[in-house]
């Protein structure tokens, strides 16, 4: 089938059965499109659209985001998972008002020099918010592709990507570049299916080869499945005599980079000795909380959590910028990772203000705006 024949075949389903209604697609602007396209990048629709609300109400624009602290960024997204994405899109921002004026800019090498911005992500910001002929390659374009065209190989081998980047930029019409745009990543993520695709309502069922050769199941060719390894951490959940909670930062690179945690000890370490050297603070009791488990794409973390009530603190001792006292009655808006926002949700709130960790001999801390 020729191109414009199969973006016609493509354009008449969109508009018969495309989805028109998401909020990314009202008001389109570069900003709008970037923060879905992120967003949407491992993750559902339907996961997608509650978080991408709120964070579009709280960060408007580029600006807003970028004057944001980073703190406030990973509270908006906690819960979305792959944090790295947040953290590159306000590092992106803020280059973006450095670099660019403020405005996201019109052409793939400099949309690409931005953190996060690879090329599927940057064709898409261009194509569906300029009409620029972009091609895309996200996860269900790529199935849509090695479908019709059976595309052997998996689509993260570099032979199989080159070849699938070839077909899409290919197929790119010179007009309706938007509509064509949208309507491949809906195709891809409504009709052609990972599992159990709907070849009966799909606009290229009598033109794809995989369907004619019954192989919709084969293609695209997965990755042979491992068994994810488990590992297993510590977590102390301190309580002071005021019922705030040790958080610690956790270092910017590896899971729930730049996020607040709990403090982490080895499995051998002594809870009530460690509490001593190091907060400076007698632990009145220790309860060990039910196990939690949590699902990562490599590996399967079991956390093993225990409640300390601490008897006495010498905050002069905990003045470290990646350590504060968080307390549910006055919360600020940081980024927890879900683990963690749970076992806090379990500890009891007392109305005492949120504390940061430091200060001469007294507590100190102003919460961020809002809760």
């Amino acid at each position: 089938m020729a191109a414009d024949d199969f973006a016609a075949r493509v354009l008449a389903w969109w508009v018969a059965s495309g989805r028109k209604d998401l909020p990314w697609q009202q008001d389109v602007s570069p900003y709008r499109v970037w923060i879905s396209e992120i967003m949407l990048q491992q993750t559902q629709v339907t996961t997608v659209l509650p978080f991408y609300q709120r964070f579009m109400a709280r960060f408007p624009d580029v600006a807003a985001l970028a004057r944001a602290p980073l703190d406030e960024v990973l509270h908006h997204w906690s819960g979305l998972g792959y944090y790295a994405r947040a953290r590159n899109l306000h590092a992106a921002a803020n280059l973006v008002c450095e670099r660019f004026d403020g405005e996201l800019p019109l052409d793939m090498p400099a949309l690409m020099s931005l953190p996060g911005i690879g090329r599927s992500t940057a064709g898409a910001i261009l194509a569906l918010a300029h009409g620029q002929r972009e091609a895309i390659l996200d996860g269900n374009v790529k199935r849509v592709l090695a479908r019709y065209f059976a595309v052997n190989g998996q689509p993260g081998q570099s032979d199989t990507l080159r070849r699938l980047w070839a077909l899409s930029d290919s197929l790119v019409p010179r007009r309706d570049v938007a509509a064509y745009t949208q309507a491949m990543m809906d195709l891809g993520a409504t009709v052609c299916t990972r599992s159990r695709p709907d070849c009966a309502s799909c606009p290229l069922e009598q033109v794809c080869e995989a369907h004619a050769s019954g192989r919709e199941a084969e293609l695209p060719a997965r990755r042979p499945r491992r068994l994810r390894p488990l590992r297993r951490t510590r977590m102390l959940v301190a309580v002071d005599a005021d019922g705030a909670v040790l958080l610690e930062r956790r270092p910017p690179q590896g899971i729930w980079g730049g996020l607040w945690g709990l403090p982490e000890i080895d499995d051998g370490c002594d809870v009530m000795a460690w509490c001593d050297t190091r907060l400076r603070g007698v632990a009145e009791s220790v309860e060990e909380l039910p196990p939690l488990k949590h699902g990562f794409t490599h590996f399967e973390l079991d956390i093993r959590p225990a409640l300390v009530r601490l008897k006495r603190m010498s905050v002069q001792d905990l003045e470290r910028d990646d350590w504060l006292w968080y307390n549910k009655a006055s919360p600020v808006k940081l980024g927890l990772a879900a683990p963690v926002a749970r076992l806090l949700s379990q500890v009891p709130g007392t109305g005492t203000p949120f504390q940061e960790a430091g200060g001469q001999g007294s507590r100190k801390g102003v919460p961020l705006p809002g809760t």
